[in-house]
């Protein structure tokens, strides 16, 4: 039997080039969206809805719902909070559902849901992610980095790199892809000191200019959850791995 592939997307602005109905898409937005989406399940909430636009946020605020939103790192003035990690706290999501829109990582929820399935990946989860992919028995993968408004962003490249490599050494995969080799190169560059190597990032400044940048160090922690993000019927629902 022919090995699984895995391929890296580098940006949404590039997913056309290479979605397939076939492959399961993890979708990566490190700073802040996907590392956000796995805290709050971390922190018991029942589902998140991502939708890819504020006007669908606000539809859902007026109907009644929690919603969490933000544009250019600024919370949404309709929102209850904004797109860190640390506002999904136990007191607020458990047991609850969160509607969810952001800059750059619900757009790409939202393009992936034609691939054969929709994982949240981010540091906290990684190994989780591996194991759950390999779970799904056949089918290639794709990691689709949101980027920044459709360019190149480098944190979710060496989360791609690192998730890449667990795919390729702990279970068998293999690729012919070229972004999935330069993601495991930049990794190999970045793992032995990630923190000191993400300081150069251009989310970092980004955030940092709004005051936002105390989340750096915990977005590129690895493995502090077990639960894998999965999109079901428009929802993501937290499913446990190990």
């Amino acid at each position: 039997m022919d090995k699984r592939k895995v391929e890296v997307c580098f940006s949404t602005a590039l997913f056309p080039f290479h979605k397939s109905p076939n492959a399961h898409v993890v979708v990566v937005d490190i700073l802040r969206a996907t590392s956000a989406i796995c805290t709050a399940f971390a922190n018991g909430a029942k589902g998140i809805i991502p939708v890819a636009t504020v006007e669908e946020a606000r539809e859902y605020k007026e109907r009644g719902y929690m919603v969490a939103s933000e544009r250019d790192g600024v919370k949404i003035d309709f929102a209850d909070f904004g797109n860190s990690p640390f506002n999904f706290t136990p007191d607020r999501v458990q047991g609850k559902e969160v509607v969810y829109s952001t800059t750059n990582g619900t757009q790409a929820i939202t393009m992936a849901s034609s691939g054969a399935s929709v994982s949240i990946g981010s540091f906290l989860n990684l190994s989780a992610v591996g194991t759950w992919l390999n779970s799904q028995n056949e089918g290639d993968v794709l990691i689709l980095c949101a980027g920044w408004k459709g360019k190149f962003c480098l944190e979710d490249t060496l989360f791609a790199g690192a998730l890449t490599e667990i795919l390729i050494d702990e279970y068998g995969f293999t690729t012919v892809c070229d972004s999935a080799k330069a993601s495991l190169d930049l990794w190999s560059i970045a793992k032995p000191n990630l923190y000191g190597y993400v300081q150069k990032v251009a989310q970092r400044y980004r955030l940092g200019k709004l005051g936002l940048d105390d989340v750096i160090e915990y977005c590129h922690t690895p493995n502090l959850t077990s639960i894998v993000p999965v999109l079901q019927q428009g929802v993501l629902r937290p499913v446990a791995v190990g």
